[in-house]
C-alpha cells in the first residue's frame, strides 16, 4: 500500500506586509486575504509574523502581549542571535498577538523594528530628524531587519511548541528561512515535518533583498561559507537562491514565471529565473486572487465610496456617476483633502472620461512613459481628465506637478501625492479608465480592484497583466512605448463616446471574469496543493 499524504493542519507565514497594518505594495492583501481564505473556510489553523515597526501602536490595534507558556504570569520574550562581521552579538524580541479574520497574528518587537517609520524607505519624519536618513530611500539595515523577522519567527514556533505542516515565505525578504532550517542542526531536526514554500512576489532588480557585503552575509545568516558561495547571483547573495535549494517555489502568475524562464525579460531581474532554471528548480505560477468583497461598489458604507452600484446590474450605473461626481468635487479649484499634497485641479463636468493612475512613481511602473503618454494627449487637446494617487522619487513627481500646474492644462490634470486606501476606492469608484503602464508586472492587483468597480483597465500586455482581454474586460497594448500608450487611451477614450453600451458590456465582464476564475477561495486550491508538494518533498529528505 502506498505511504498515505499527511494532511495539512497548521499554516504558517512570515512576510515584512500585511492587510491594513503594515503595506507598501500587492503583498499586504496577498498575504492578508490568502491568510483569511485558508483559515475561515478550510478551517486550517493560520498564523502569521512580521514586524511591529515604530508607526504601530500594538494595543490601539487591538495587540497584547503574548504570555511565556511556560510562565503565563511573564510575557514572552527571547534573544536572536544576529551576529555583524567579526562581532557576536544578540538583539532582544518582544511579541504581541492579536486573531483576526480567524488569523492569528504576531507582531515581533525589537528596537530595530521598532525605530523604522515606514515598511521599507525611510520617511519625511525621520529625514527632519536624521538628515542622512533621505524620504524614499531604502532602510540601511534591511538584510539585518530581514533576517531578524526570519530567525525571531522560528524561534517563536519552537517557543510556542508550534509544528507547522507548511510556512509560506513571502518575497526576498524571507527567502532564506528555508536555508536557515536546511543548514542549522536544530532547526533541522525540529522542522523535519515541516514544507517550505517561496513566493517571489516581485523578481525585479532591487527587489530581492540581495546583499553584496558576502562576510556580512555570512555572519548575520549563520548560514555555512559554502552555501553563502553557490547562493550568489552576480557578486552578492541572494536570498532567492538560498531558499530555492530545498523550498518548493512559485511566483504570482503563470506568464511571470513564463517570462522568467523562457524569455529576455528575465534580464529585468539580473537573470534570476535562468539561474534558476539552470539548477534544476521549478518556477511555478498561480496567479494572485482577490476577494470580491472586500472591493464592493455594492457596499458604499464598507468602500467608502459616495454612492452603491453593482457593475454586473444589467441597468445603467447612476452609483457610479454620483461617485464620479463627488470625487471631482474633491478635487476642484476649491477642493480639498486631508494629508494629501494636491497639484492642479479638475473641472466638474462629468461627462468627460476620467481616466486614473494609483500607485507608485517608479520605472517598474512604468512612470516615464505615462508622462510621455499625458504631454502628447494634452497636447493633443483629447478630452479627458486624469487623476494621480501616488507617491515616488522626486524627480518623477515634479515632472507630474510641472505638467498638473501648467496654466494650458488647468482644469484637465490633477496630481494627489500621497496614499489612503479610502481615498484609492473613492477613485477607483469614480473612474472611467485606469492606467497601469508598467515595465513589468508580476501579477498585478489593481487592475482587479479597477474592475470592481466597474474602472477599464488599459494595460502593458505583460507578466500578469495578460489576465485583462483585450476589448472585452480592458485595454491592452504591446510593445512598452509612449504611442503604443497613447493609441490604447485614444481607443478607450473613443469607444467611450461612440459605444457606451459596449463599455457597459465590458464593465460585467470584466466582474464575473474575477468572480469565476480568480477569487481567493479558487486561487487558495491552488496554494493548498503548492503546500502539500512542500510538505511532502520534506518528509522525503
Amino acid at each position: 500500500m502506498g505511504r498515505r499524504q499527511s494532511p495539512l493542519r497548521q499554516i504558517w507565514m512570515v512576510s515584512r506586509e500585511y492587510g491594513n497594518l503594515a503595506g507598501a505594495g500587492g503583498i499586504k492583501d496577498v498575504v492578508s486575504q490568502l491568510s483569511v481564505t485558508l483559515a475561515r473556510w478550510s478551517g486550517r489553523s493560520v498564523h502569521v509574523v512580521l514586524p511591529r515597526y515604530g508607526f504601530m501602536d500594538p494595543e490601539q490595534l487591538g495587540f497584547q502581549l503574548l504570555p511565556d507558556p511556560l510562565h503565563p504570569e511573564k510575557e514572552l520574550s527571547f534573544e536572536v542571535d544576529l551576529n555583524y562581521t567579526n562581532e557576536e552579538r544578540r538583539e532582544r524580541v518582544r511579541v504581541w498577538t492579536a486573531s483576526q479574520g480567524k488569523v492569528t497574528l504576531y507582531l515581533l518587537g525589537a528596537e530595530r523594528f521598532r525605530e523604522k517609520q515606514g515598511v521599507y524607505t525611510y520617511t519625511a519624519k525621520e529625514e527632519a530628524l536624521h538628515p542622512w536618513q533621505k524620504k524614499g530611500m531604502g532602510h540601511f539595515d534591511y538584510f539585518a531587519m530581514n533576517i531578524l523577522l526570519q530567525k525571531g519567527a522560528l524561534d517563536l514556533m519552537i517557543l510556542l511548541g508550534a509544528q507547522p505542516d507548511v510556512i509560506h515565505c513571502h518575497d526576498g525578504h524571507t527567502a532564506v528561512l528555508p536555508a536557515l532550517i536546511a543548514e542549522h542542526p536544530v532547526l533541522r531536526h525540529y522542522f523535519r515535518n515541516t514544507g517550505t514554500v517561496v513566493t517571489i512576489h516581485n523578481g525585479g532588480k532591487g527587489y530581492h533583498q540581495e546583499v553584496a557585503d558576502i562576510p556580512f552575509a555570512r555572519a548575520s545568516t549563520g548560514l555555512p561559507e559554502q552555501v553563502i558561495m553557490e547562493s550568489r547571483l552576480g557578486e552578492s547573495f541572494d536570498p532567492f537562491l538560498a531558499g530555492a535549494a530545498t523550498a518548493v517555489m512559485n511566483t504570482v502568475s503563470g506568464n511571470y514565471a513564463r517570462e522568467l524562464r523562457e524569455t529576455r525579460d528575465d534580464r529585468l531581474t539580473g537573470w534570476l529565473g535562468h539561474t534558476l532554471l539552470e539548477r534544476g528548480i521549478l518556477l511555478e505560477g498561480i496567479t494572485n486572487g482577490i476577494d470580491p468583497k472586500e472591493f464592493s461598489p455594492v457596499d458604499p458604507e464598507k468602500s467608502g465610496i459616495a454612492a452603491a452600484f453593482d457593475p454586473l446590474a444589467p441597468s445603467l450605473l447612476t452609483g457610479k456617476k454620483l461617485c464620479k461626481e463627488a470625487m471631482l468635487q474633491l478635487v476642484t479649484r476649491k477642493g480639498s483633502l486631508t494629508g494629501i499634497r494636491r497639484s492642479g485641479y479638475l473641472d466638474s463636468d462629468i461627462s468627460i472620461p476620467l481616466v486614473t493612475f494609483i500607485g507608485r512613481l517608479s520605472e517598474q511602473k512604468g512612470v516615464n512613459v505615462l508622462i510621455g503618454a499625458l504631454k502628447r494627449l494634452l497636447a493633443k487637446d483629447v478630452k479627458f481628465h486624469f487623476l494621480l494617487l501616488g507617491t515616488g522619487g522626486r524627480k518623477d513627481e515634479q515632472q507630474l506637478v510641472h505638467l498638473a500646474e501648467k496654466a494650458e492644462n488647468r482644469g484637465k490634470i490633477c496630481i494627489l501625492r500621497g496614499y489612503d486606501p479610502a481615498l484609492a476606492n473613492k477613485i477607483y469608484a469614480a473612474g472611467d479608465f485606469f492606467l497601469i503602464p508598467s515595465q513589468y508586472e508580476p501579477c498585478g492587483l489593481t487592475d482587479f480592484m479597477a474592475q470592481l468597480f466597474g474602472n477599464l483597465p488599459i494595460v502593458h500586455h505583460v507578466g500578469g497583466l495578460v489576465k485583462v482581454v483585450d476589448g472585452k474586460t480592458g485595454f491592452t497594448y504591446q510593445k512598452q512605448s509612449v504611442l503604443a500608450l497613447c493609441q490604447a487611451i485614444d481607443q478607450a477614450l473613443s469607444l467611450y463616446s461612440a459605444d457606451p453600451g459596449t463599455i457597459r458590456k465590458m464593465q460585467r465582464q470584466a466582474v464575473q471574469l474575477i468572480i469565476d476564475r480568480y477569487t481567493w477561495g479558487t486561487v487558495s486550491k491552488e496554494y493548498l496543493q503548492l503546500y502539500k508538494k512542500a510538505k511532502a518533498q520534506r518528509l522525503k529528505m
